[in-house]
């Protein structure tokens, strides 16, 4: 018996990699067209009927009620979807999934002033949730409204959220040539975290637009403002990077 290794060695890998492929060349069945009035009636009835029995046996399982809102949508049954929805957030409020998809489904079927009025709900409901806040943001900056999205910014800031709302609402700001209030923006966030950190990402922006004297305000502002027990390695080293390039 010959045991010398095959000419071509195969790798768990490889073979991972071919059957997966083999399983995307399988033929998918034809979505079923349903042209005739009656028959159509009877799929909504009868998919409805799944529905309805899948959320009698367990009501707290939301990806039962998207599907079903999904299955609406897909019909244009519009009116219907909103009523799966708010079926579901009475059942569990809380539940970002049902919100988000709620938003999304007014948001692909161009109903802006509705998606508004859900992303608005949501974000009164669950002000903690920052997927929400972005979300709500860029769907107005999208739209061009972009007073629209500085205003959720602002109301989002209230609630004094971690790092990375202060920064995308920087990015906002810079997105559209706004260096005062990105500037504005940064003020109010070293007053909200009074942080190495945050000073340090004003300076670096500082830095970044030429704006040298304002950027080593920043860096002296951090040290007088900030209590002893706040001030760490990291403020003195990029103060000290600073100086160095200039």
């Amino acid at each position: 018996k010959n045991k010398a290794p095959a000419p071509m060695q195969i790798t768990a890998e490889q073979i991972l990699r071919e059957a997966a492929e083999r399983q995307e060349e399988e033929i998918k069945p034809p979505k079923q067209r349903i042209t005739d009035p009656d028959e159509l009636a009877a799929f909504r009835l009868r998919k409805r009927k799944g529905f309805e029995d899948a959320l009698r046996i367990n009501r707290q399982r939301m990806t039962h009620w998207i599907n079903y809102a999904k299955f609406e949508e897909e019909q244009n049954e519009f009116d219907r979807a909103r009523s799966v929805f708010e079926r579901a957030l009475e059942v569990d409020h809380r539940d970002r999934k049902v919100w988000l998809a709620y938003a999304e489904m007014e948001m692909r079927n161009r109903h802006v002033n509705a998606a508004r009025n859900i992303w608005d709900r949501a974000v009164t409901l669950l002000p903690r949730v920052d997927v929400l806040w972005f979300r709500y943001a860029y769907m107005e900056e999208m739209l061009g409204n972009v007073a629209g999205a500085r205003a959720v910014f602002e109301r989002w800031i209230q609630w004094e959220p971690d790092d990375p709302a202060w920064t995308s609402f920087v990015r906002l700001e810079m997105r559209h040539d706004n260096v005062a209030g990105a500037r504005s923006v940064y003020e109010r966030y070293v007053h909200c975290h009074q942080l190495p950190r945050s000073y340090v990402r004003w300076a670096k922006f500082e830095e970044r637009l030429g704006e040298v004297a304002n950027a080593r305000a920043v860096y002296e502002a951090a040290l007088e403002e900030l209590r002893d027990d706040l001030l760490d390695e990291s403020l003195f080293v990029a103060f000290a990077e600073f100086e160095q390039r200039q």
